[in-house]
């Protein structure tokens, strides 16, 4: 069912901006975009940027650095703040290129984790792309959860609430400053923006025209629930059973028992769902400790493939975590030691204190996988995003390219194959799915970037290290997932393979192609490695 929406088309713009004139559009009428009149929404500034280095005016994260970028282009810079509740107050910004610098169209952006800020970086992404632009803090500032506690309008808000009117509202301005609504509307997000993505397509499919949803974590509350699991499945009384040290030689083995499955030995599994491997064959013998594993070890690593389960009823509650994702030295995710093992408690603990149960002093010990699962399933159904039922959006005609990485240590890939599947099987099979959803699993990527292995350009990204920035040769839909989203859009066009590239020591040292799922790549017999014409998609049972 479609939400209702918060701002009406009708009670627009009360006033009319002089754009008949292209060439003057910009300098004459991005301060008027001040007095605009829009239901429940405040315009507090409308001004023009000079093209060079950006430092943003205000600031919704205390932690981040003042100085954006060395290099935007001018731009028409719109800040503002939505009330749809009486509790809410959502920060926006839109920004807008010149007229002669617009691709007539527009790319909302998305969030990570929890953070209440403003995705300045993709924003900058976009615009220097041609694009239109919006962000928003999602109704709170900072990181600390606590914001949730008390108010569940919040909650909404955060939930899907602020994207939408933040995509409504920006549609709005786009038309009174260039005379005329955006050709087409895109909206591009990984981890939370991920989810924020596949909400927007769930509950507002008129919002946008296409989407990219990276690493989504859509389940949020199972996967929080996850978190529980994990943590309690890998310690005892205070003692960690699978010790941080182990997981490199965890990752070594199970890399050398299925890295050649592709037919190409490059440090990577390619396919994890073709990889069998136990960790049983680490088991120590006669007096090793280090290179080995105790039965304890191998035991609390088995939970982890295999994936949290209700306790009581033996329910799967969320797909478990890859073989290949247990030790990463690369990007911002540094496999299971963070999310799943975790530190004195279990990640995300402060979900559970402040937006489910309103108490501080809750303890995760308590959790009863019956009770308070269903319970928070109900009661946080807005943070969730997991409708499979994508009829309305497909009669839109909008276009999903969702991608996920094969080795992220935060929300397990099989969960994204999972929704996958779980749509195809409520729109009537793989053929009536594939002709709008394209799902691409990435061989080696982390948690939107990152890991030993590859990654997709055009994407968002949830961290910020410099060598592990995927860099396309051109932005063109073979090797850019935003490019390849609008051919898609404008012509009709699916992605049946997008480029990815490796990036090691400041350059990119290999490239393959990532097939669109249930399609994997394989290096045809006597290929080159390096030449993406080595390789072929084949269906994971073998049939090209």
């Amino acid at each position: 069912m479609k939400h209702a929406r918060f701002i009406y088309r009708s009670f627009v713009v009360l006033f009319l901006l002089g754009v008949s004139n292209p060439a003057h559009a910009f300098a004459t009428n991005c301060e008027a975009l001040s007095s605009m009149t829009i239901s429940h929404i405040e315009i507090t500034s409308a001004t023009e940027v000079a093209a060079g280095k950006f430092t943003p005016l205000t600031k919704s994260e205390p932690s981040e650095p003042g100085t954006l970028s060395e290099s935007v282009p001018a731009f028409c810079r719109v800040v503002g703040v939505a009330r749809p509740t009486d509790d809410s107050v959502i920060n926006f910004e839109v920004w807008l290129p010149t007229p002669s610098a617009w691709n007539k169209k527009f790319e909302g952006v998305g969030n990570g984790g929890y953070i209440g800020s403003i995705s300045y970086g993709a924003m900058e992404n976009a615009i220097n792309r041609g694009y239109a632009t919006a962000s928003t803090d999602t109704g709170h500032i900072g990181s600390d959860l606590r914001f949730a506690a008390g108010h569940p309008e919040k909650i909404v808000d955060w939930g899907y609430r602020a994207i939408h009117v933040t995509a409504e509202t920006a549609k709005l301005i786009l038309r009174a400053y260039y005379g005329h609504p955006p050709q087409h509307s895109y909206f591009n997000g990984c981890s939370t923006g991920g989810g924020q993505a596949l909400s927007e397509v769930q509950r507002f499919p008129d919002d946008y025209d296409g989407i990219i949803a990276g690493d989504a974590g859509n389940d949020r509350v199972h996967l929080n629930a996850a978190f529980i699991w994990a943590f309690a499945a890998t310690h005892k009384d205070g003692q960690l059973l699978l010790p941080e040290s182990k997981l490199p030689l965890i990752n070594k083995a199970a890399i050398a028992a299925c890295d050649r499955n592709d037919g190409l030995e490059d440090g990577i599994i390619a396919d994890p769902l073709q990889c069998h491997f136990d960790p049983g064959v680490l088991l120590c013998h006669g007096g090793q400790s280090e290179s080995c594993l105790t039965p304890t070890e191998i035991e609390a690593a088995r939970k982890l493939y295999a994936g949290p389960k209700n306790p009581r009823t033996g329910k799967r509650i969320i797909a478990g975590w890859a073989p290949g994702s247990e030790s990463l030295t690369s990007g911002d995710y540094a496999g299971w030691k963070n999310y799943v093992l975790s530190g004195a408690e279990p990640a995300r603990t402060d979900f559970w204190k402040y937006f489910v149960f309103d108490d501080p002093d809750w303890d995760w010990r308590t959790f009863d996988y019956d009770r308070d699962l269903a319970y928070a399933d109900t009661k946080m159904a807005a943070v969730n995003a997991s409708n499979a039922d994508l009829r309305e959006y497909k009669a839109h005609g909008g276009k999903i390219l969702m991608y996920h990485g094969w080795v992220d240590p935060v929300g397990p890939p099989q969960d994204a194959i999972d929704y996958y599947e779980n749509v195809e099987q409520t729109m009537g099979g793989s053929a009536m799915t594939h002709d709008f959803f394209r799902l691409f699993l990435v061989p080696g990527m982390s948690h939107c970037n990152g890991g030993p292995g590859y990654m997709l350009a055009g994407g968002a990204r949830a961290g910020n290290d410099p060598d592990n920035v995927p860099k396309a040769p051109t932005p063109d839909p073979d090797h850019d997932v935003l490019s390849a989203l609008d051919q898609w859009v404008e012509r009709g066009t699916p992605p049946s393979r997008i480029i990815a590239v490796r990036h090691m020591h400041g350059s990119d040292d290999r490239s393959i192609p990532v097939c669109a799922y249930p399609f994997t790549a394989q290096m045809i017999k006597g290929g080159n490695a390096k030449d993406v014409s080595g390789f072929r998609c084949i269906d994971q049972r073998g049939k090209q």
